[in-house]
């Protein structure tokens, strides 16, 4: 591949990509972008056709792609980006298998020297032994402690963190906070100085483009218009963004008349209002998703069949007075009951929108979601982490878990993203995982719940479907394989040769 006007930062000028190929088309095409769109898509070496085909040719920029395919550009339909920008240094905890491991590794850094230790990454679910404050202080002493479990969904800390954040009284003896207690104390400790987060935030939006991405639904438990308006003020300018607003804020939003779509002044159309997002339940690895049906084995100090963190009486208020100020909901609902109760909610307030994750369905709600043309934002990779403890706490239950073929078959719209940092900020990981239902070389997972790569990748692209279109933005992704063709480990891999962002390269290894 080679690019006769090389650089990463090329603004937006005509340009041809030539000797393409796109999934699913026979023979090789020629992609004219001018004007942040794509012109034309002729044949390969075909004579021009039409005015935009015609200034990129006459601009004489072009990338030879010899026989590399080209998709849409990806979008991540649910992050918390700065929680993804933050995890690379924060200790990982990911590989532990057990609180005396996560102890171990947290000793490990206290002996280092460190004056407080913010680690991520545990999933406890399975563990042989409990998470205990103490457990914590035979290794830290009065060196706080604050570990955020791999969901996002709980914390376990130490006394002298406890102390430090004036939540003893809430943490127990366990030293774990739950939902709204955790989320609160997140807030605190994720409160890291603006020029920082930023940089942080630009070196993943960066890792992000290598990987295809063009653009990320954002999540993040913050004024999101105000970090976003001042990061692209400063260059951060490779990913559309399209940000949530969540219910602390929604009265600010509504006052200064915010509405789902509208472009944000200011970022050169990069940034846009997203929906209203609120948290009916909990998650799964913290048990705290709400079930019609009670989890086994759980302790004295945990809820049997989940938390409803918000009831269906605040629910549909609040959904109410957000889709009036033409802000759509985007409802985070795990357990089946959740799940119900939200389709419940959408029905009574009668407008459209999203339920964020739908791990856990009746299949008697799979019509309603249909029906009232609700979009299933769902997180494949979730399977691959979680089914394990999918099998021992959602036991029989499981056929109707992450249950995408027949979200799909009931004419559910699909969109795929991460949850990232709680999954990897990489839709190829995504489309894997929905393809395959599988990892790490175990047998598939309930591959009868599996998704055909076309519908993955379609699901993957912000709407752009699954095939690069004349008159279609020119957010491509240039890849080496073919992606309907690929095995899944080679999904997972996906080699990116080029990003471009409305024709700009946002990423090129030419």
């Amino acid at each position: 591949m080679t690019v006769e006007t090389p650089g990463v930062a090329d603004t937006a000028e005509p340009l041809i990509l030539a000797g393409a190929r796109l999934p699913g088309v026979d023979g090789v095409v020629d992609l004219h972008l001018d004007g942040g769109r794509v012109a034309a898509v002729l044949p390969g070496g075909s004579p021009l056709g039409g005015a935009g085909a015609r200034r990129a040719t006459a601009a004489r920029r072009r990338l030879d792609l010899d026989g590399r395919f080209v998709v849409p550009g990806l979008h991540d339909r649910h992050v918390h980006f700065s929680q993804w920008a933050m995890v690379s240094r924060r200790l990982d905890l990911a590989g532990a298998e057990s609180a005396a491991a996560v102890a171990a590794l947290v000793g490990a850094s206290v002996e280092g020297g460190d004056a407080e230790v913010i680690g991520f990454g545990y999933r406890d679910a399975l563990w042989a032994d409990a998470p205990t404050r103490e457990v914590l202080d035979a290794v830290s002493g009065e060196v706080p402690v604050v570990l955020v479990s791999a969901d996002l969904h709980a914390c376990w800390l130490n006394s002298a963190a406890l102390r430090r954040y004036g939540v003893g009284d809430v943490g127990g003896a366990s030293g774990v906070l739950r939902e709204e207690h955790c989320f609160r104390l997140m807030r605190e400790i994720d409160d890291v100085a603006d020029g920082v987060l930023d940089g942080w935030v630009a070196d993943a939006a960066h890792r992000a483009a290598a990987r295809g991405v063009v653009g990320i639904t954002e999540y993040e438990m913050r004024w999101n218009r105000d970090d976003w308006v001042r990061r692209v003020a400063g260059g951060v300018d490779a990913l559309r963004v399209s940000f949530g607003v969540y219910t602390q804020h929604l009265d600010r939003a509504i006052a200064e008349g915010l509405r789902t779509g509208d472009e944000v002044p200011g970022t050169a159309g990069l940034v846009t209002v997203g929906g209203y997002k609120v948290i009916t339940d909990g998650s799964l690895n913290t048990r705290t998703a709400c079930c019609f049906d009670p989890y086994p084995g759980l302790g004295p100090d945990e809820h049997p069949y989940g938390l409803a963190n918000v009831p269906y009486e605040d629910l549909v208020p609040l959904m109410c007075r957000a889709h009036d100020a033409g802000l759509t909901p985007a409802v985070h609902a795990i357990g089946d009951r959740a799940n119900a109760m939200v389709l419940d909610a959408f029905a009574a307030v009668g407008c459209g929108g999203s339920i964020e994750h739908a791990q856990l369905l009746r299949r008697s709600d799979l019509a309603r979601f249909a029906r009232l043309g609700i979009v299933a934002s769902v997180q494949p990779e979730h399977a691959m982490d979680d089914r394990d403890v999918a099998d021992r706490y959602w036991a029989g239950r499981t056929d109707r878990a992450f249950m995408l073929a027949e979200l799909a078959s009931a004419g559910v719209e699909l969109v795929l993203g991460s949850d990232a940092p709680v999954a990897p900020l990489d839709p190829w990981v995504a489309i894997a995982a929905a393809v395959g239902r599988t990892r790490d070389g175990r047998g598939p997972w309930h591959p009868e719940q599996a998704i055909e790569a076309r519908a993955a990748l379609a699901a993957s692209t912000g709407g752009q479907g699954a095939v690069v279109r004349a008159g279609g933005r020119a957010d491509l992704a240039v890849i080496d394989l073919d992606p309907y063709a690929a095995s899944v480990e080679a999904l997972r891999a996906m080699p990116v040769s080029a990003t471009l962002l409305a024709g700009r390269f946002t990423h090129s290894l030419g």
